[in-house]
């Protein structure tokens, strides 16, 4: 009898393609699929459904995934018989069996990304593929000022990249936090809503860093509302500081 998986999945995004299947791409979705049909050994292709895409470079702590297995695996069965295929970029760390109308995409309340800024003067060897880079003078006590305006229902077209399919670009930001990790030399932005348009939260970070930098004024961001426009805000953050760090449920 066919049952319904939901996954927690951890990857390092430095040498995938994004998350979604792409033809002679390696993907997320397409490692994955590789590995449960291979388990499943039925004519049937498998399909997985994610919470979202990631994009080439990005990061996840805990993207969720669902799909619909022909056998009957525990989910212990199925972490560990998943891990023991899947390559060392990318881990299951959580499984369970859920409801037929649990769908990864569909029944999310909300979403978690987390930031990372590297305060190094040059380019660190050993952060380069997990932090974004900003050498230049940052005033955090801007940035802190600035983080109230980001969160609550606004329209995001500002900071939505160009060939985004989504019309509307109205999203609600519950949570936005910025904080020093003085110990690694880093800022840690962290954004809560209900959903994030295509390169949102990368162009959050760079507006972001340009108040801190005195490039912009504290509340810049109520201006970006009002004009939305793309050309206003002008730069995007490395894709390599992004992390999905969680992704809520009811």
């Amino acid at each position: 009898m066919t049952k319904r998986y939901m996954i927690t999945l951890a990857y390092d995004g430095t040498n995938f393609a994004g998350f979604q299947a792409q033809p002679k791409q390696r993907t997320v979705q397409s490692v994955l699929e590789k590995a449960l049909n291979k388990m499943s050994k039925f004519d049937d292709y498998i399909t997985i459904y994610g919470s979202g895409r990631t994009d080439s470079g990005v990061h996840a702590l805990g993207q969720v995934i669902h799909f619909d297995f022909p056998h009957d695996i525990s989910p212990e069965g199925m972490l560990k018989g998943l891990n023991s295929m899947l390559p060392l970029d990318c881990e299951v760390i959580d499984c369970k069996i859920v409801s037929d109308d649990f769908h990864a995409r569909f029944t999310t309340h909300g979403k978690r990304y987390m930031y990372r800024v590297s305060r190094s003067w040059f380019t660190d060897p050993f952060k380069r593929f997990y932090t974004g880079h900003y050498k230049y003078p940052l005033d955090i006590k801007r940035i802190e000022e600035a983080m109230p305006d980001v969160v609550g229902t606004h329209d995001f077209s500002s900071f939505v990249a160009s060939g985004s399919q989504t019309k509307d670009h109205v999203r609600t930001i519950y949570e936005a936090t910025v904080r020093e990790d003085k110990e690694n030399n880093e800022v840690i932005f962290e954004f809560y809503g209900n959903g994030f348009l295509y390169n949102q939260v990368r162009i959050m970070v760079a507006t972001l860093l340009e108040i801190g930098n005195g490039k912009r004024p504290v509340h810049d961001f109520l201006r970006l509302y009002e004009v939305k426009d793309r050309n206003e805000c002008r730069e995007t953050a490395p894709a390599s500081g992004l992390y999905l760090k969680k992704v809520y449920y009811e």
